[in-house]
């Protein structure tokens, strides 16, 4: 992930939890979420605006439902968001998402502590 553009997605995106260096991530996941995201918005998957808009309504929806608004779940908010534009946008269906994200819950279960997490066929069952 580039400094430049993570600078443009802090500056177009407030609500993005950093620091005086940049962007704050809790887990490696989040940093995934977030070089995901910047990846498809410099493919001109959508816009700066358009993702900003989008992260509001899944914040939104889910404070609606009970999210405490702590911070913890901001990545989650933007897993969603990222989840919901990729759909939306024909990038993978809904169906192809949540195939690959239980494959990954599969493979993470069988992946001691500290080691890569490998996809294999058999994640897919």
């Amino acid at each position: 992930m580039s400094s430049a553009a993570a600078a443009v997605a802090t500056a177009a995106i407030p609500s993005i939890p950093r620091d005086d260096d940049g962007p704050v991530f809790r887990a490696p996941w989040e940093a995934h979420a977030f070089a995901m995201a910047l990846t498809l918005h410099e493919r001109g998957v959508f816009t700066w605006p358009e993702w900003a808009a989008a992260l509001a309504a899944e914040i939104k929806r889910a404070q609606a439902a009970g999210d405490p608004d702590t911070g913890e779940t901001y990545y989650l908010h933007w897993l969603a968001t990222l989840e919901g534009l990729v759909a939306r946008k024909g990038v993978a269906s809904t169906e192809t998402l949540h195939r690959y994200r239980d494959a990954w819950d599969h493979a993470a279960d069988r992946t001691p502590h500290g080691k890569p997490i490998e996809l294999r066929p058999e994640d897919f069952g």
